[in-house]
C-alpha cells in the first residue's frame, strides 16, 4: 500500500492511497465467488453459477462491497501508518480502474499540534473538607424555615417580613402589561393570590416598601420604574402601575429545634441524630466540592499553559453545537424568542468562547491519556451503560440500541477517556493549601 499526505492549511490534510493489484484482485475474486455461490440467475442453479457470469451479471454489487471493504481498512492503516490525529473525516473519494486497480483519497481535519506542559503536580487549592458546628446549624435554620407554620394576621396592617396575599395586575401607558410585553414573565403582568415575602429588593424594584401598611381587602396603586437595562425590551425604562389589592396577610411561625422536630424531619430520630444526618450530608457535599474544586484548577493551569491553534471547520462545528445548547437552556428557563434573538451577538460570542475551550480542553486531556496509555475497555463502556441506564430508568438494551444507531458509542468511549484521563490528574495534584470556610489558608503542600 502507497501512502502519501498533503497537508493544507488550517489543520486539513489529505491522504492519498494506493492499493497493490493483487490485494484487489484477491478480494474481488472472493467477493465474486462469494456472488456465484449464493446469486440466482436465470438459467443456473444456486450455487452453480460460474463466477465470470456473477462478475457480468454484479458487476457494480461487487465493486461497491470490494471498495467498502478495502477502503474503511486502508484507510485505517494508512492513518496509522501516519500516525495522523484524526479528529474528523470530511470526505473520500474513490477510483477503480478497469483493471481493477483501486485508489482514494481522504480529506481528514487532524488535531493541533502543541506541546504538553508538566501535567503531574499541578498546584492546587482545595476547600477544607471539615464540616464546623456552624454549617450543622444553618442547615438545621434552613429546614426550620421550610418546615414553618403560616397564621392570619387580621388585627394589623401589613409589615415586613409578612408574607402578602395579593391580587396584582400591571399596566403601561394604561394597555395591560400582558398586551404590552406578551412574552414576559406572567409574574410581571400580574397575578391572582400571589404569595409575597415583604422584604427590601425582592420581587420588583421598589415594590415591597410601597404596599407597607396596606388592610386587608385595601387596593393601592405601585408605580414602578423599569431601569433601561432591563431584559424584557417592551419594558426597560417605562414606568408602569400596578392595582394591588391585599386579600391576606400571613405571618411565619417557625417551630423550635428540639427532638419533635427532628421527628418530622427523619420519623424514629431525635435532634441528635438529625444533626449526624445533616453532618454527613454536608461531609459528602464537601467531597464533590473537592473534586470540582480540583477539575477546574486542573483544567485552568493546562489551558493557560498550552497554546494551539485550533481547525477553524472543528471550531465552526462546535460553536454551533454549544449555541444551540445556550439557546435551548434559555428557552427552558422561560427566555422568550424575541429576547434571545435580540442577544444574538452576545449567544454567539458565548458560543465561541464555550466551544474553544472544550476543543481545547479536549485536546489536552487527549494527548495525556496518549501519553499514560490511558485506554477504555469494553468493562468500562458496560459499566458506563449500565449506570446511564438506571439513570435514564431504560433497559441496557434500549440504551445499547438507541447509541448504536446515532453511532454513539464512539462518542460515549470518547467521554469515558477524558474522564479518566482528569480521574488519573486529580490523583497526582499537589495541594498547596487548604482553605477553611473563613477563607484563610492551611499550607500543605500534599499530593491528594
Amino acid at each position: 500500500m502507497k501512502v502519501e499526505v498533503e497537508q493544507q492549511p488550517d489543520s486539513v490534510a489529505t491522504v492519498h492511497v494506493e492499493l497493490p493489484p493483487e490485494q484487489v484482485a484477491r478480494e474481488w475474486n472472493a467477493i465474486a465467488d462469494d456472488f456465484a455461490r449464493h446469486a440466482r440467475v436465470p438459467g443456473f442453479r444456486k450455487g452453480k453459477v460460474p463466477r465470470s457470469v456473477a462478475e457480468k451479471r454484479f458487476q457494480k454489487e461487487i465493486q461497491e462491497e470490494v471498495t467498502k471493504k478495502l477502503v474503511s481498512k486502508g484507510y485505517r492503516d494508512a492513518i496509522s501508518e501516519k500516525q495522523l490525529r484524526v479528529v474528523s473525516l470530511t470526505n473520500i473519494e474513490t477510483e477503480f480502474g478497469e483493471d481493477k486497480s483501486m485508489k482514494f483519497k481522504a480529506t481528514v481535519v487532524t488535531a493541533p499540534e502543541f506541546e504538553l506542559p508538566e501535567y503531574k503536580s499541578i498546584p492546587v487549592e482545595l476547600p477544607s473538607a471539615e464540616v464546623k458546628t456552624a454549617e450543622v446549624d444553618e442547615a438545621i435554620e434552613r429546614l426550620r424555615e421550610q418546615a414553618a407554620d403560616f397564621i392570619d394576621v387580621t388585627d394589623r396592617a401589613l409589615q415586613m417580613e409578612d408574607f402578602a396575599v395579593i391580587d396584582f395586575e400591571g399596566t403601561v401607558d394604561a394597555k395591560p402589561i400582558a398586551e404590552v410585553a406578551p412574552e414576559s414573565s406572567k409574574n410581571l403582568q400580574g397575578g391572582k393570590k400571589f404569595w409575597l415575602l415583604l422584604a427590601p429588593d425582592n420581587f420588583l424594584p421598589n415594590f415591597c416598601e410601597q404596599i407597607v401598611g396596606l388592610q386587608k381587602d385595601e387596593t393601592r396603586s405601585v408605580a414602578i420604574d423599569f431601569p433601561a437595562e432591563f431584559p424584557v425590551a417592551e419594558l426597560a425604562a417605562k414606568r408602569a402601575d400596578y392595582a394591588v389589592t391585599l386579600s391576606e396577610i400571613k405571618q411565619r411561625v417557625l417551630p423550635e429545634i428540639d427532638d419533635s422536630f427532628a421527628e418530622k424531619m427523619i420519623p424514629g430520630k431525635k435532634l441528635e441524630d438529625l444533626r449526624h444526618a445533616i453532618e454527613h450530608d454536608l461531609e459528602h457535599g464537601k467531597e464533590h466540592e473537592i473534586e470540582r474544586a480540583k477539575e477546574s484548577q486542573i483544567v485552568k493551569h493546562l489551558q493557560e499553559n498550552v497554546k494551539m491553534t485550533l481547525p477553524p471547520p472543528l471550531l465552526r462545528n462546535e460553536t454551533r453545537r454549544a449555541l444551540s445548547e445556550l439557546v435551548q437552556r434559555n428557552r427552558e428557563r422561560g427566555v422568550p424568542d424575541d429576547m434571545l434573538k435580540s442577544k444574538e451577538k452576545e449567544l454567539i460570542e458565548g458560543a465561541e468562547q464555550l466551544a474553544a475551550h472544550r476543543l481545547t480542553t479536549n485536546f489536552i486531556l487527549q494527548r495525556i491519556a496518549e501519553q499514560e496509555k490511558i485506554q477504555v475497555t469494553r468493562d468500562d463502556i458496560e459499566d458506563r451503560m449500565r449506570t446511564d441506564a438506571m439513570r435514564y430508568n431504560v433497559t441496557v438494551e434500549k440504551l445499547q440500541k438507541e447509541l448504536d444507531e446515532h453511532d454513539g458509542i464512539s462518542a460515549l468511549a470518547d467521554e469515558i477517556l477524558l474522564a479518566k484521563t482528569l480521574d488519573f490528574l486529580k490523583s497526582n495534584v499537589s495541594v498547596q493549601t487548604t482553605l477553611d470556610s473563613a477563607g484563610s489558608a492551611e499550607v500543605s503542600g500534599e499530593k491528594a
